[in-house]
């Protein structure tokens, strides 16, 4: 099957095209927002192909992927088609809803001819999705391998532009969290994080993934303190290299890090206490990086993801009778 998508969220792509397909990714001048073309720092398959955004109607495309709600019009202006009605179209929602929560209304809650695939039941659970068909799919992430050692007793947090996002990643709690044990971050745009909160942080800023997984597993604990994601990847990787995790217990993360996986909490005292205890006791977190690796096998396994998407792409081809992949 030939599957047109954007590259907007690196893991979850990097997931997504594994599987046994061709997937083309628009490439636009000076690879912007909405032609980045392949990733620079994740692992892609060679079945993944750079398509200049202007050739695309010579493609064969058999389904698109939407992620974004302009592109069903870029989609429409590209290739001359209407996701929905002469080729067959899913919209990946990511995102947990904004505004007036919990009666955010979802931009496809009145079309019946797009899927709607949420990433988290949390989402399904959240966003008022109208009489849009929809599916819950839940994250796969490839397996990096246990790698954990623990050998620099720190707490390794991932978070993409921090300072922009201050409330929703909890960059704001990270000084409280400071006080009790030293913390590393790693992500994008995390350089000069230190000097606007006052903190003697290690930063990583734009590593490939390769060498973060093996710098995270380094540390002694994973912290997660987002308040109001759908699901940080960064999290469920942490996991399966063998980390403890430390986790707010905000959306997904109640259901992501069972007992025995962790400490999740809404309470910073305990969170605190937690990182101290990890911190303190390599031999404890390293039996507690076990259960949360097992875990994450079980829950997030690639297989299950790409068999689920695999299920999904054949029912809309086929309802939509609109491809030879039927």
């Amino acid at each position: 099957m030939r599957i047109l998508l954007w590259h907007v969220h690196g893991s979850w792509a990097t997931a997504f095209v594994q599987g046994g397909h061709d997937y083309l990714v628009p490439v636009v001048p000076g690879r912007g927002p909405d032609g980045r073309g392949r990733a620079l720092t994740y692992p892609w398959p060679p079945n993944v192909r750079e398509v200049s955004w202007d050739r695309l109607r010579e493609e064969d495309v058999d389904a698109v992927v939407l992620q974004r709600p302009h592109e069903a019009d870029l989609v429409e202006r590209w290739l001359g088609r209407r996701p929905g009605h002469d080729l067959p179209a899913v919209y990946v929602e990511h995102n947990t809803p904004t505004g007036a929560i919990p009666h955010t209304r979802h931009h496809l809650a009145d079309r019946t001819d797009i899927t709607l695939v949420h990433v988290t039941y949390f989402n399904d659970l959240f966003w008022d999705s109208g009489r849009a068909p929809t599916r819950v799919i839940e994250h796969g992430v490839p397996d990096p391998g246990y790698r954990y050692t623990g050998d620099l007793p720190r707490a390794g947090v991932v978070v993409n532009e921090p300072v922009r996002r201050r409330r929703v990643a909890g960059t704001d709690l990270l000084p409280t969290f400071a006080k009790a044990v030293p913390l590393d971050v790693f992500g994008m745009k995390v350089t000069g994080l230190p000097q606007r909160l006052g903190l003697p942080l290690g930063t990583f800023e734009d590593l490939p993934q390769e060498v973060m997984h093996s710098e995270l597993a380094r540390r002694r604990v994973y912290l997660h303190p987002y308040r109001w994601t759908s699901l940080g990847l960064a999290l469920i990787e942490a996991m399966l290299l063998g980390l403890p995790v430390v986790a707010l217990a905000g959306t997904e993360a109640v259901e992501a890090v069972p007992p025995g996986a962790g400490i999740v909490s809404t309470r910073v005292a305990t969170l605190t206490a937690a990182l101290e205890g990890f911190v303190a006791d390599p031999a404890r977190a390293a039996v507690i990086g076990k259960a949360a690796r097992a875990a994450a096998l079980t829950r997030y396994g690639l297989d299950r993801f790409l068999s689920d998407w695999d299920f999904l792409l054949r029912e809309v081809c086929t309802q939509r009778k609109l491809s030879r992949w039927t």
